[in-house]
């Protein structure tokens, strides 16, 4: 995918459950397999059946009393390789998903930001103690 996040106005809803069975739909209709091998493939990779209509209930709000289990919210996103679905659970919490490889330029950066706050916060220490304070 080359879209970071789902956009907010295809998975509007009053609720995370409403969002999260939008978000799904919206991976499901963008995905180049059909709903039921998109079944198919997460019964292979769990080793077990899973039917198109299950997946159905998953991708629609009106179905409330099927929520997707995180065994199969994992087998949806390695099927489908849609990072968003993802990236949907960790914006409410502020996080962001990135690939592994870039973790260090992260690092970097926060340790730049980082030795700045240090330096500021001893130059304001060397003046109080200049001030006697």
């Amino acid at each position: 995918m080359t879209h970071a996040s789902f956009d907010e106005r295809l998975i509007r809803g009053n609720s995370f459950e409403h969002r999260l069975s939008r978000a799904i739909s919206v991976s499901l209709d963008e995905c180049s397999f059909s709903r039921a091998e998109v079944a198919e493939r997460m019964g292979d990779v769990m080793g077990i059946r899973i039917s198109e209509n299950v997946l159905n209930a998953y991708a629609s709000p009106a179905r409330e009393r099927h929520q997707i289990s995180v065994p199969r919210f994992d087998a949806l996103m390695n099927v489908t390789g849609d990072r968003r679905l993802l990236e949907f659970l960790c914006m409410s919490r502020g996080l962001a998903v990135i690939d592994r490889r870039y973790l260090p330029v992260v690092e970097l950066a926060y340790l730049d930001a980082h030795q700045h706050d240090v330096a500021r916060r001893k130059r304001a220490l060397q003046r109080s103690m200049m001030l006697g304070r």
